[in-house]
């Protein structure tokens, strides 16, 4: 099957398409899977599933995400992006071709299947959520599925090894959006103005501050900026400062104490300045974490699974399928440590049969 799996991955690593604009990988998903005699459907846009019936009340999915990134890709290899300015930076290509594996093991071997299976194709997981859409299709209900699992390609990590942890694997997400507003005027007059830069400036120092005494001892969190824009002129007082960063935390609760310490701290620099500060949180993706009770079968079923000792700071929407059924989430090391959305990413292809090999011992249908 690593024949197979390569073939498929490099096959969708030189069509990279974004967001939901995805006719050329729908079409080669097409290609792949209606010789194998699924039911294929779409339940929201660009999305696509198979079905494979085996006769059961309930099913398990798999969730494979299609998209690319808007990145001009730097590899010199033969399966090089063919789309200019576009590229699988994010290992989605391998996700892809992992769940195509499945479906044609599942074809030869439908009658040993203990459960239905569905199989998700997601688009838009790099922009707007695309799982959010699919979630809200109904089609899980639909399909009575009871579980969804779903890997991502991990740098940092040996090629083929599985990575996970109970509870809280990744963060949720919020864009932060702090915006200043101040009174231009010549800095030879800057009494006259109101200065939204130094405003801004002692937003984010305060901030910075209260954020490694408060609320980063207690659990993994962070508020960060990493863009401001500010002033016309090199010799004027700025009228206006925006701040753009974002918020990763792994409950609602802290989400909601991290949010209220900035409005405070914004009404004090706007008492000590004169400027106004208007403050935008996003909803962003919740937070994944994985179910219990999938953890624990995981551990029993993947006998060198490695449990990661901390979740981490990054967001993915397949907290979106975790907030509608139980979900286990999965990462795969790539065997390299080059990293996720850079322009030279890639990864040792063997590491997509380990979790082909870890989707069929999910369904008991792979052992020792």
């Amino acid at each position: 099957m690593q024949e197979y799996l390569s073939r498929c991955r490099r096959a969708l690593h030189q069509i990279p398409e974004v967001d939901f604009d995805l006719p050329k990988t729908l079409q080669y998903l097409k290609q792949e899977l209606e010789p194998l005699g699924f039911l294929l459907f779409s339940p929201a846009k660009s999305a696509l599933c198979a079905w494979i019936d085996a006769g059961k009340g309930e099913a398990v999915a798999f969730r494979a995400d299609m998209d690319a990134l808007p990145t001009q890709e730097k590899n010199d290899c033969s399966y090089r992006s063919a789309h200019e300015g576009k590229m699988h930076a994010c290992g989605h290509d391998g996700h892809m071709a992992m769940v195509l594996a499945l479906a044609k093991c599942l074809a030869e071997c439908k009658e040993r299947l203990k459960t239905n299976v569905l199989l998700v194709f997601q688009p838009a997981e790099e922009t707007t959520g695309g799982a959010k859409l699919i979630c809200e299709s109904g089609v899980f209900e639909q399909y009575h599925v009871r579980a969804i699992y779903g890997f991502h390609l991990w740098p940092g990590f040996q090629a083929g090894e599985v990575v996970s942890r109970p509870g809280p694997l990744l963060a949720k997400a919020s864009e932060v959006t702090v915006t200043v507003r101040g009174k231009a005027a010549h800095i030879a007059r800057a009494q006259e103005g109101l200065d939204a830069l130094m405003a801004a400036a002692h937003f984010l120092t305060a901030m910075e501050q209260r954020m490694e005494t408060e609320f980063c001892p207690k659990e993994p969190c962070l508020l960060r900026f990493g863009k401001m824009e500010s002033g016309a002129a090199r010799n004027a007082v700025s009228a206006q400062s925006v701040l753009m960063g974002t918020m990763r935390v792994f409950s609602q609760q802290m989400f909601e104490k991290i949010r209220a310490a900035a409005l405070e701290t914004a009404a004090q620099v706007e008492a000590a300045t004169g400027c106004t500060f208007e403050l935008d949180f996003t909803e962003g993706y919740p937070p994944v974490c994985n179910e219990e009770t999938l953890w624990k079968n995981a551990v029993q079923k993947l006998p060198h699974l490695t449990t990661l000792p901390e979740p981490l700071l990054i967001a993915e929407d397949f907290s979106f399928y975790q907030q509608r059924i139980p979900g286990l989430f999965l990462l795969l090391g790539t065997g390299r440590d080059v990293p996720l959305h850079s322009d030279r990413f890639d990864f040792d292809e063997t590491a997509l049969s380990a979790g082909l090999d870890v989707y069929l011992r999910l369904l008991d249908l792979q052992a020792d």
